[in-house]
């Protein structure tokens, strides 16, 4: 698996603040988190291409490069078939083992449409929301998305807000409830630069033996 640093490099190389250690550090917990599934054969979602129309609320500017992380996933992990989505049509692609779909993280039909894909009906490995970070956004994803996430998964929402915190820690004994099955962490990462949106909220399914019997 890579180390903290070539997955910072990786990330960087293809134009994703993932990899800008000054604004956000995630490649220091991807590494840690991803660390035993190097070679394994993922399938690997993320919400967010990184748009460059700067008539978009989700807009990254224009100097933005769509697609960015999807390509570092895709170097990162060799055998990992990539998917993505974005609400801007525009940017989106196919390329080796990179697939791209049309969604609106806020329209609850969309988010279902997306799911349905053929390619799509595959549990996911990994998902991560690096879309609209606002909190409706997040959770609205989150509901119609987490069933999609198999057994040992993850599901990572980037950009939390420090704003939003407290939100999301009135939620989360909610979310406990209703998925049982998940272990949740809402996690400030340390940083000199960013003290606005530097966190993760981390959801890492469990694997549930079958009852006895």
């Amino acid at each position: 698996m890579s180390t903290p640093t070539t997955m910072c490099r990786i990330m960087t190389k293809h134009g994703s603040d993932k990899g800008n250690i000054t604004w956000h550090n995630y490649t220091a917990v991807y590494s840690e988190l991803f660390k035993t599934l190097g070679n394994h054969a993922l399938r690997i979602f993320e919400l967010g291409l990184g748009t460059n129309n700067p008539n978009l609320t989700s807009t990254m500017g224009v100097d933005a490069r769509p697609g960015a992380s999807l390509r570092g996933w895709r170097e990162i992990f060799p055998n990992a078939m990539v998917f993505g989505a974005d609400i801007d049509r525009d940017i989106l692609f196919t390329e080796e083992r990179i697939q791209t779909f049309y969604c609106d993280q806020m329209d609850v039909n969309a988010i279902r449409d997306l799911w349905a894909q053929p390619a799509l009906q595959d549990e996911m490995d990994i998902i991560i929301d690096d879309g609209l970070h606002r909190f409706l956004a997040n959770t609205t994803f989150l509901d119609g998305s987490i069933g999609h996430l198999r057994p040992s998964g993850m599901y990572i929402v980037e950009d939390i807000s420090g704003k939003d915190f407290e939100k999301w820690l009135e939620i989360l004994p909610d979310y406990a409830r209703r998925f049982p099955t998940c272990d949740v962490a809402l996690v400030e990462l340390p940083s000199p630069f960013n003290h606005y949106d530097n966190n993760l909220l981390i959801i890492q399914k469990k694997v549930v033996s079958p009852p006895s019997p």
